[in-house]
């Protein structure tokens, strides 16, 4: 009976050490993810919205944790102070110019604070930095709206227009559809190629006809003095600015 109780004893025994074993590295793991055994600074800053984002959320710099939200409060009708701790270790990286974002994990993952790099001096303990208002998904959302909605405009007017010409309706229809129209507008077309080529080479005959020489010489000479008159100008100008 004794040896059935000491055997019960130590069972019990075993049992209570190992449930405050586990109990130790459960409190060792979720201290190590909130920083509670590492060398800390805190950060602040301050949002109009801070859409969604969590006390305990996850801070990252480079995309890398550096540590979690500490406290989010209310200051007044229009401003949102968030408050985060990081490791001491990436101090040095964190600078007076950085700023702060609020970003999903993934698509639609927790909200997350996300800190830029920067390029003057490191922050101090309590430093508040500037912040970027997180884009809001139903503002997405209504722009995707807005553009969904034009989309549908144009697919109805092209449908319209689109039925018009197979019912040859209007001239671009007639001259889809209408065989003789085709062929009267080619030589249209090609009746004012000639004409334009004819025309080019009467002035072109009419420069060297005696009695129209000097008119078009004239005329070049003009155009001559012009050019020469908008250089002297411009070189002018030039002489101007250079003083």
């Amino acid at each position: 009976m004794k040896t059935t109780s000491n055997k019960y004893k130590i069972k019990l025994g075993v049992f209570i050490t190992l449930g405050i074993a586990i109990l130790f590295v459960l409190i060792f793991f979720i201290g190590t993810n909130q920083n509670l055994f590492s060398s800390k600074f805190r950060i602040n800053t301050t949002f109009h919205n801070v859409s969604g984002l969590q006390i305990g959320g996850q801070v990252r710099f480079l995309g890398i944790a550096v540590g979690t939200i500490e406290n989010i409060v209310i200051v007044n009708d229009s401003t949102v102070k968030v408050v985060a701790v990081l490791d001491e270790e990436v101090k040095k990286f964190i600078k007076n110019d950085s700023k702060a974002s609020i970003t999903s994990e993934g698509v639609i993952g927790d909200k997350i604070l996300m800190i830029s790099q920067g390029t003057t001096k490191e922050v101090k303990d309590g430093a508040r930095i500037a912040s970027v208002e997180p884009i809001e998904f139903s503002s997405i959302l209504s722009s995707v709206e807005v553009t969904a909605k034009n989309a549908e405009v144009i697919t109805d007017e092209l449908a319209i227009l689109l039925m018009s010409i197979n019912d040859s309706q209007g001239i671009l229809g007639k001259l889809l559809k209408d065989d003789e129209m085709a062929k009267d507008m080619e030589k249209t077309m090609e009746n004012l190629r000639k004409g334009s080529k004819g025309l080019e080479q009467n002035m072109e005959a009419a420069k060297h006809n005696f009695l129209l020489r000097g008119y078009f010489k004239k005329k070049e000479r003009e155009a001559e003095k012009a050019k020469k008159e908008a250089a002297k100008k411009t070189e002018v100008q030039n002489k101007e600015s250079e003083k």
